[in-house]
């Protein structure tokens, strides 16, 4: 299946339920159809997970099977749940309820609170920071802006693992966690913060989780109305649960299992704030009779990315028992790309400058802007990046800055563009202006938007390319709803202002690499690599260590086709040179050594064993090779073969003789694949017979003297020793 055809999405024409599985391959179909009883599917990054769950849905939803109104989708992220709606109303299921966590309960919370409680709900607290500083101030401790947004995080961590102010220090202590003061310090400001809530009537995001699973477990008749109403649950990115949410999600199910969860235990990057993939590596031990699929085939990234991706993984220190178990090797749909670049620098402003050069040059060989991203560990980092892309006049967006709709600029032009939809067509501005991307930037030229950019940077270029994606925004919508007018877009917009779900601004995303989780770009530079900064320097645990290396991988796993990863061995010019790459890239980066006491999977072993770099490629036509057959034979099946017949047939007769000397099947000596790649290769020394797949060293030391014998032309030794 091609990428386009992985892409495409179900047509509202098409009547039967069997039409939503079109398009699918036999894994993402699997998930699809299998609708009753728990399931599990562990999918990989860029493997069509949310096309797998959506028409899994649809399908039972269009079957009969399910009843929209029946089904609750969680997931994490506003944008997350509103492509989910969106792709749900394209495959015809647009009564089903998808929602993050925080929407479903705050939802349930505000309809049950005067039933449960009694009054009106307490108001939302949406920056609890403000009131962090508040109490910190009540406490006589004084906190920078640093500290105040880390003891923030301190405060939401013990809330959605459960723990209470008085149990705080312990449970830090017990978790590992590096707390920005002391504990008990900490404890004191959570207390008082709770205590300022209480006495304004305030609660916040935390809380509605907390106060739902409050009620949830008091009322049992609230419980079962709830139960009644949802009978059928999704949850994407399962790896990302907290305890809280945990808790929340057993009380929906009560004692049913109709439960489909998605995840990866290898993207998982959010432990520092309660998440945890437990319940993802624990679900076939709650639920034994789970159906579990895995999703391996990635639609996203060239094989060369997805290469290194498997390679990141590959070398991690721990690949033993659960992590063995649930690591998923990726295999790539796409065509060959670019080998991804590893690029070194005397200094940051160097790296930087070279980034922006390289990002220049894809711009120029006609990749957009808005494909293109440099991603970096900590935001502190960006500062350089920004300037760097400035300096050489290239467009750029930062990722986790204001929300889009809530910039003056986006809010002033959408009230232009209700305005206009107001007067009915008796607007001056649009007469004679029939198409509505035309006609929104007729409007916006009123509020000072001009067809073509400002000069240089900063706020003004900021608010042009703002409203720049406004008007692509308009653009898009008109191609997908013909005949569309402004009064349909302007409803279009509150529906994505309540969602926060906003367009992508045309130009270079810089972001953390957090903030990139869940998204993807034609080319990404990863940068800032170096021991101390990836891995960052307060990983001190091995679980630590690993939570980085999985970071990275997200990070890799971000590129569709281009991909660099860069370095600078020192912070300022002509500073020592003392950085060192980071100890993830060894064994990767060309010229590194493998790490010592490195493990890895089989196929990790394999590959090191064989010398092999880069994804496997047919030596003949040069595709991709997935299918095990074809990479013991390092070709295609339909390739032309350069096998010496004889030598072949020599190898089968002394197979046979050897298994029958041993009483073995043929193919526990060697498989005829086997066979027939040492007649391709005809190798003449050892060294040239480890090369093979299927050759190992137990195999090797048995019958490599008998094998390098007949390939010489010569007849086998016989029997060795071991074989008594």
């Amino acid at each position: 299946m091609t990428a386009a055809t992985h892409s495409s999405s179900f047509t509202a024409g098409a009547d039967s339920a069997d039409a939503v599985l079109l398009g699918l391959d036999p894994e993402q179909r699997e998930v699809a159809t299998t609708l009753r009883g728990p399931v599990c599917v562990l999918a990989g990054a860029g493997t069509g997970k949310t096309r797998a769950i959506t028409h899994r849905i649809a399908y039972g939803v269009r079957s009969g099977q399910l009843m929209p109104a029946s089904v609750l989708a969680v997931t994490f992220t506003n944008r997350a749940a509103g492509e989910m709606r969106g792709r749900l109303r394209t495959l015809g299921a647009g009564g089903v309820q998808a929602r993050t966590f925080h929407s479903a309960a705050l939802r349930q919370l505000q309809y049950f609170w005067p039933k449960a409680v009694g009054g009106e709900v307490p108001r939302l607290l949406e920056r609890k920071i403000q009131f962090v500083a508040e109490a910190g101030a009540r406490c006589r401790i004084r906190l920078d802006r640093n500290e105040l947004r880390d003891v923030t995080g301190e405060i939401e961590w013990a809330k959605v693992t459960q723990t209470v102010p008085a149990d705080y220090p312990a449970a830090a202590l017990k978790s590992g966690r590096e707390a920005p003061r002391d504990m008990a310090e900490i404890a004191q400001i959570y207390g008082t913060y709770e205590q300022l809530k209480r006495d304004r009537g305030m609660i916040d995001f935390e809380d509605v989780l907390l106060l739902t699973v409050g009620i949830l477990q008091d009322r049992h008749d609230i419980a079962e109305q709830i139960r009644a109403q949802y009978q059928h649950f999704v949850v994407d990115e399962y790896q990302d649960v907290s305890p809280l949410q945990q808790r929340l999600l057993e009380l929906w199910l009560g004692d049913r299992d109709s439960l489909c969860v998605v995840g990866d235990a290898s993207q998982t990057i959010y432990s520092f704030t309660g998440a945890t993939p437990d319940h993802l590596l624990n679900f076939r031990t709650r639920y034994p009779q789970a159906t579990v699929v895995k999703l391996v085939r990635d639609y996203r990234s060239t094989p060369q990315v997805v290469h290194l991706a498997n390679g990141l993984l590959n070398q991690a220190v721990r690949l033993a028992g659960w992590a063995a178990e649930h690591r998923l090797e990726l295999i790539s749909q796409r065509e060959p790309g670019p080998d991804p670049v590893y690029a070194e620098y005397p200094d940051e402003p160097a790296e930087a400058e070279g980034v922006a050069g390289r990002i220049r040059d894809l711009i120029a060989a006609g990749v957009p802007a808005g494909e293109i991203a440099v991603l970096y560990r900590i935001n502190a980092q960006s500062e350089v990046y920004e300037q760097a892309l400035a300096d050489a006049g290239v467009p750029y967006q930062l990722r986790g800055a204001e929300r889009f709709f809530e910039r003056a600029e986006v809010q002033k032009a959408i009230l232009a563009l209700r305005g206009a939809a107001r007067s009915g067509g008796n607007d001056p501005l649009l007469d004679d202006v029939v198409e509505l991307g035309s006609q929104v930037r007729a409007v916006l030229s009123s509020t000072g938007w001009t067809a073509e950019p400002p000069a240089g940077s900063g706020a003004v270029r900021d608010q042009w390319e703002s409203l720049a994606a406004l008007v692509r925004l308009a653009e898009d919508f008109a191609r997908t709803r013909p005949g569309a007018n402004l009064a349909d877009l302007t409803i279009e917009l509150e529906e994505r202002k309540a969602a926060q779900h906003a367009p992508t601004v045309q130009g270079v995303t810089l972001a953390s690499l957090h903030a990139a989780k869940g998204l993807e770009w034609d080319a990404v530079f990863l940068v800032g690599l170096t021991d101390g900064m990836m891995p960052i320097t307060y990983a001190k645990t091995d679980e630590q260590v690993e939570e980085e290396r999985r970071l990275l991988y997200v990070g890799v796993t971000r590129a569709r086709l281009h991909l660099t990863l860069s370095w600078a061995l020192s912070r300022s010019p002509g500073g020592r040179a003392s950085r060192r790459p980071s100890r993830f890239l060894n064994g990767l980066r060309p010229g590194s050594a493998a790490p010592a006491g490195r493990t890895g999977g089989t196929a990790e072993r394999g590959a090191r064993k064989r010398g092999r770099r880069g994804p496997a490629l047919c030596r003949v036509c040069g595709k991709t090779l997935t299918d095990a057959g074809e990479l013991k034979l390092m070709r295609c099946e339909d390739c032309p073969s350069d096998m010496d017949e004889g030598l072949y047939e020599r190898l089968r007769e002394w197979r046979a003789a050897r298994s029958k000397e041993q009483g073995l099947p043929g193919y526990c000596v060697f498989t005829d694949k086997t066979l027939m790649a040492i007649a391709e290769a005809a190798p003449s020394e050892e060294g040239e017979l480890a090369m093979i797949s299927g050759v190992g060293g137990r195999k090797l030391e048995r019958y490599g003297a008998d094998v390098l014998a007949i390939c010489a032309g010569g007849e086998p030794g016989g029997a060795d020793a071991d074989d008594a």
